[in-house]
């Protein structure tokens, strides 16, 4: 397919850079108009020339944009695959493409390796709906009951917790610990979702993901009505209501596990915008509805800051060692549980 060299209001791109990237749009040709990677391609370029120079990895989630995810990233999956893989590279510097909490996992599992991430803004919902002294407090409210925290919490969070999940561990790590209560936290959806399905009983906080948070039974309705035949995949961060209504609830890497398996002819993903389009890039040959609500932390990531990040070595994640020895354990503790 021919690539033109330039966009309206941007300069000319050289023949060499729109060459040696020409290997990088074959793979999100389908999802990104040619007529748009010029826009893309200098940072793309330079980018992967920075990685060699520094002895960087770039870490990146599934709702990174495709040019992240399928252009510069080196690791990507959902939050459980990025701290599993953040704890065995090897490289000097780790560039988390994602928002903040992720980056502060990665360095969590790499005290001694630098930890960059492209946008110190790059927040989360659910990590801002709870500090380290509400859960002190659910502690002197049922005591002895052990804590379990979502991933998507600060390392201040998690440090008072006992153990770590995240969406396509949470029912392995509460059924390990063998009791018969636990405190869940942040998400109240995911709790409840996860409640459903163990007789452990959860107790669950009131933070809730905005994007989930968003869709609806009666948008899955539409969705059905619109597209007959149409496979709903839902995130369990989504509401029990919607949950109830689909035809798959799991994670991001079990979502796109449903597709690469069961090949769908027709399927939509009921979670952030950005992971229709990078399966979707690799599925040219299935039709993805896509209902778009976006993360507005994960889109403050881009090329242009993951390039910078790189040049100018910022910004470095640094966690204070008190707070950072109690919730590394949180997260070890998650990763040794052996997966159902």
């Amino acid at each position: 397919m021919s690539i033109p060299t330039e966009t309206a209001g941007s300069p000319v791109v050289s023949a060499d850079i729109l060459a040696r990237t020409a290997p990088i749009y074959e793979k999100v040709r389908t999802v990104i108009p040619p007529i748009e990677w010029p826009a893309f391609a200098e940072d793309i370029d330079a980018i992967l020339a920075l990685k060699r120079e520094r002895d960087a990895v770039i870490l990146a989630h599934n709702y990174q944009t495709p040019e992240i995810f399928h252009g510069v990233a080196d690791i990507v999956g959902d939050s459980l695959a990025l701290a599993r893989e953040a704890a065995r590279t090897d490289a000097s510097v780790i560039v988390l493409c994602g928002v903040h909490f992720m980056a502060e996992t990665a360095k969590l599992l790499n005290p001694g390796k630098t930890v960059l991430i492209p946008d110190l803004e790059a927040g989360c919902s659910l990590a801002e709906s709870i500090t380290g002294a509400d859960v002190r407090l659910l502690r002197q409210r049922y005591p002895g009951v052990p804590v379990v925290s979502y991933v998507n919490t600060s390392a201040e969070v998690k440090a008072q917790t006992d153990i770590c999940c995240t969406s396509g561990n949470a029912r392995a790590v509460i059924e390990s610990l063998g009791v018969p209560r636990v405190i869940m936290l942040p998400d109240e959806y995911l709790a409840r979702n996860i409640a459903a399905q163990t007789s452990v009983e959860v107790i669950a906080w009131h933070g809730r993901c905005e994007v989930h948070e968003r869709f609806t039974a009666d948008d899955i309705g539409r969705l059905r009505a619109g597209h007959p035949g149409v496979v709903v995949l839902a995130h369990p961060e989504c509401s029990p209501e919607v949950v109830a209504v689909a035809d798959f609830v799991g994670s991001t890497q079990g979502m796109n596990d449903y597709v690469v398996h069961k090949r769908p002819a027709r399927v939509v993903l009921i979670t952030e915008c950005s992971m229709s389009d990078n399966v979707a890039a690799q599925h040219p040959d299935l039709e993805f509805v896509r209902p778009c609500n976006l993360c507005p932390h994960m889109k403050r990531i881009t090329l242009p800051g993951i390039r910078h990040a790189l040049e100018t070595m910022t910004h470095a994640i640094e966690i204070d060692p008190a707070i950072a020895a109690p919730a590394r354990r949180a997260v070890e503790r998650m990763l040794a549980v052996k997966p159902r």
